[in-house]
C-alpha cells in the first residue's frame, strides 16, 4: 500500500520565507516608530518653547504635544503596513516603498496650508511632517533591502 503525505507538499520549505523578514521588519518598524514619536514630540516642544502657537485656525484649540505623538505613531504604523505589503507583494519592495512614502509625505504638506494656520504654525507643521519621514522612510527602506532569507 502506498502512503502519500500531501501535507509535506502543502507546507513545503518555500512557504514561510517571508515570515522572518516580516517579523524583522515589524521589530525594526516598531523601534523606528518610537524614535519618530520621540523626535517629533521633542521638535514640537522646542517649537512651542520658541513661541509657535499650534493653532490651525482662528479660535481653535492648540494642537497638544500628545496629539503630535499620537498622530506620528499612527502614521508611522501605517508606513510599516505599507512596507509589509510591498515586502509581500512587490519584486522591488524598497524602491516602491520609498516612492510611495515620499509621495505621501509630499501630499501631507497640503493640509497645514488649507487649515488656515498662521505662517509660523504652518511652517512648523511642515517641518514636523519631515521629522518622522526622515526617521521612518530610510529605516524601513533599509530593512526592505536587507536579505535574511
Amino acid at each position: 500500500m502506498i502512503n502519500v503525505n500531501d501535507t509535506a507538499v502543502a507546507a513545503g520549505p518555500g512557504q514561510p520565507r517571508h515570515t522572518p523578514r516580516l517579523r524583522r521588519l515589524a521589530v525594526i518598524g516598531f523601534i523606528a516608530t518610537l524614535a519618530a514619536i520621540v523626535a517629533t514630540t521633542l521638535a514640537a516642544a522646542l517649537a512651542r518653547a520658541v513661541g509657535v502657537d499650534f493653532k490651525v485656525s482662528d479660535g481653535a484649540e492648540t494642537i497638544p504635544l500628545a496629539g503630535v505623538a499620537v498622530v506620528t505613531g499612527f502614521f508611522s504604523v501605517v508606513g510599516i503596513v505599507i512596507a509589509a505589503a510591498f515586502l509581500r507583494w512587490s519584486a522591488r519592495p524598497a524602491e516602491r516603498f520609498v516612492w510611495t512614502t515620499v509621495s505621501l509625505t509630499a501630499i501631507s504638506f497640503v493640509p497645514p496650508f488649507l487649515a488656515g494656520a498662521n505662517t509660523a504654525t504652518a511652517t512648523t507643521l511642515l517641518g514636523l511632517h519631515l521629522v518622522p519621514a526622515a526617521v521612518m522612510i530610510p529605516t524601513l527602506a533599509r530593512s526592505l533591502r536587507t536579505r535574511t532569507d
